[in-house]
């Protein structure tokens, strides 16, 4: 019995073992050539290639939709923690929205309020709603009117980065400028 056995363990090993031929390769088809065209069709080639800020800015895109143009990049009012003052150096952009939106009384906007993972959930939902009343009345103040600008809190809901640490925490505290028609 134990011979049997044996002799059945050494068979499975040494099939186990056993090598596996090399699939067979797939012959290449060489396509370095240009291939033959017809005399009847002109066709001309279409240019792949992205387009180049300087063309999209041609586009007639409104700015905050402009990929080029700074309204439509820089959308997010950043915080220290436990903070809602704007702090100066955001100033600028909050200015450059303000402005716009002034130029354009049709145009609304929501403002997304925002807080890191640290706090209760009630906590970070009334830090949010801090912020974005901060960026509102930023607004107002040079000129926005109140009825163009909607403010809501999403708390810690909206991390704009994943993560239990500094650098983490700095991008979730934050207000964001979301134009009407656009998600996020």
């Amino acid at each position: 019995m134990k011979k049997l056995l044996l002799s059945g363990i050494a068979a499975s090993l040494l099939a186990a073992c056993a090598s596996t031929p090399e699939p067979t390769k797939a012959p290449v088809e060489n396509r370095t050539q240009a291939p033959a065209t017809s005399t009847a069709t002109n066709i001309k080639p279409v240019d792949l290639t992205p387009a180049q800020p300087a063309q999209v800015q041609g586009s007639g895109l409104a700015p905050h939709l402009d990929p080029a143009n700074k309204l439509a990049t820089e959308r997010s009012v950043y915080f220290d923690y436990d903070q809602y003052v704007v702090k100066d150096k955001y100033r600028g952009t909050v200015e450059a929205h303000a402005k716009y939106l002034s130029d354009n009384r049709k145009l609304k906007i929501k403002i997304e309020g925002n807080a890191d993972e640290r706090g209760s959930r009630e906590y970070n939902l009334a830090l949010g709603q801090k912020r974005a009343d901060a960026v509102k009345r930023s607004m107002q103040a040079v000129g926005v009117n109140e009825s163009q600008i909607e403010t809501i809190s999403n708390g810690e809901e909206k991390p704009k980065a994943t993560g239990s640490n500094e650098e983490a925490w700095a991008q979730n505290r934050r207000a964001d400028i979301v134009y009407e028609g656009e998600s996020k």
